[in-house]
């Protein structure tokens, strides 16, 4: 009998044993607004170059690193390698002149390290065409790199795509002396990569530099991997810095990963439009009797964005929703160092002539140096209301921010403006904040949770 009590004895100590050394499950991964993040957003495989199809060589191809311009010459391997079945273009070490090139469906971009594809600097070469810009649809000029329509396509290696943007900087300086109410499409400016229309995106491991306006511009797309590239556009440290150079620009998109990405330009980092103006919303809302202007054709929604364990250097805004945006749902920012002094971490644009609404951002784990912690505020850059007569509202609701270690000139840059914009159900826990103003009114907010909030050493929330 004394035995089988400690054989009992035994078997409870190693049944305990075994259930503490039992791993415990890890939390789920959540969106904002309490759903799970699927697996796409985990898997991060380097594409495999080799099973995209021929490899078509522009040294090959009579195509060389010259000082020549090669449009025509690209653009036909290009087209080639579509009627074959596809195939990646690949640019060898040394730099080649080109206009405007459109890929085509099967077709990929592969940039040796060393290689660069070097844009044009006169806007004659890059086509005109209906595309969107700045939250509409309109004609505009091409990007250096189009694509439109595709599934699968890839851009990858260690080279460089250059947009050669210096004298366009120059020359958008020089007519803001001219005329203060010049706009970003008065002076004419090509992007350096468009891309519209098109899922299962992946952009890896290249170099986007100098762009003479919006260095990467997703719209309409779904599935996009932008992972490992270093973007930078500053320009030069005088009156030439680039001007509206963001570095990746999310139009009317779902499912889209940022991550491990430097990213330093003269505008915002990530920027979430979709739309702008008083009927912006006509995609999800009647109007009865009124004319919706063409522009609003296209306009949409943002949904399921991560950016995630990326560096930043300067840039506007290091997570900006608008200038052009309708509705945003379900985004995060996390794991973010920034390096050199941003302007704003979180930068909310509310549009007093467009009809918004941010909901479910989270912003986590971020450490670095900003002007604003959170900044949210009315954005009056070409206002028109048209015939409304009823201003629309921008609703900002379900904003958390937490675990951050920020130094800041500003820490809550906000303030009641019930006229254009109304906020609801924020949450700012786990924060380690040095601000030369660290004032915190936020009673205008509706639902504002806060937990652990530490400003400049004192703990004014516990």
């Amino acid at each position: 009998m004394k035995n089988l009590r400690i054989l009992s004895v035994l078997c409870f100590v190693a049944l305990a044993i075994s259930i503490c050394a039992k791993p415990k499950k890890a939390a789920p991964d959540l969106w904002p607004d309490g759903q799970e993040i699927g697996q796409w957003f985990k898997e991060t495989t380097p594409v495999d170059v080799s099973k995209l199809g021929k490899q078509y060589r522009l040294t090959d191809h009579g195509i060389f690193a010259d000082g020549t311009m090669h449009t025509e010459q690209i653009q036909a391997l290009i087209d080639k390698a579509a009627s074959n079945g596809g195939g990646v273009i690949v640019v060898p070490s040394g730099v080649y002149m080109t206009g405007g090139l459109h890929f085509k469906q099967g077709t990929h971009l592969h940039l040796e390290q060393g290689g660069v594809l070097m844009g044009s600097d006169f806007i004659g070469d890059y086509p005109l065409g209906t595309t969107r810009i700045e939250g509409q649809t309109c004609t505009y000029f091409g990007a250096l790199i189009n694509v439109d329509g595709h599934d699968g396509f890839t851009i990858t290696g260690k080279g460089t795509i250059d947009g050669n943007g210096l004298k366009y900087h120059q020359q958008f300086w020089l007519r803001r002396q001219w005329n203060r109410q010049c706009t970003n499409k008065d002076e004419q400016r090509p992007r350096l990569l468009y891309i519209s229309n098109s899922k299962n995106v992946q952009i890896e491991g290249v170099n986007l530099q100098n762009s003479p306006y919006w260095t990467t511009h997703f719209y309409n797309c779904e599935n996009v991997k932008v992972l490992g590239c270093r973007i930078y556009s500053l320009g030069r440290p005088d009156d030439s810095k680039g001007p509206s150079t963001d570095a990746i620009d999310l139009d009317v998109v779902r499912n889209v990963l940022i991550k491990n990405c430097y990213m330093s330009v003269n505008d915002d980092a990530v920027a979430i439009k979709g739309g702008k103006g008083p009927y912006a919303d006509a995609f999800m809302k009647e109007y009865p009797g009124v004319n919706i202007p063409a522009e609003c054709v296209g306009n949409g929604k943002n949904e399921n964005i991560i950016i995630e364990d990326c560096e930043y250097g300067f840039c506007h805004g290091c997570l900006t929703l608008g200038s052009e945006s309708v509705f945003n749902h379900n985004i995060i920012m996390r794991r973010i160092k920034v390096t050199n002094q941003a302007n704003n971490l979180l930068w909310l644009k509310c549009r007093p002539d467009t009809p918004q609404q941010y909901e479910y951002v989270t912003v986590e784990d971020i450490t670095g140096s900003v002007r604003n912690f959170i900044y949210v505020g009315r954005w009056t850059q070409f206002y028109d209301l048209l015939d409304r007569k009823d201003p629309p509202y921008s609703y900002v609701d379900h904003i958390t921010m937490r675990r951050c270690k920020m130094d800041c000139l500003t820490f809550f840059n906000a303030k009641k403006q019930e006229e254009v914009s109304r906020l609801s159900n924020f949450t700012f826990e786990d924060l380690d904040i040095k601000a030369r103003n660290g004032s915190f009114e936020h009673d205008f907010v509706k639902g504002f949770k806060t937990k652990n909030i530490k400003i400049n050493g004192e703990v004014i929330v516990k």
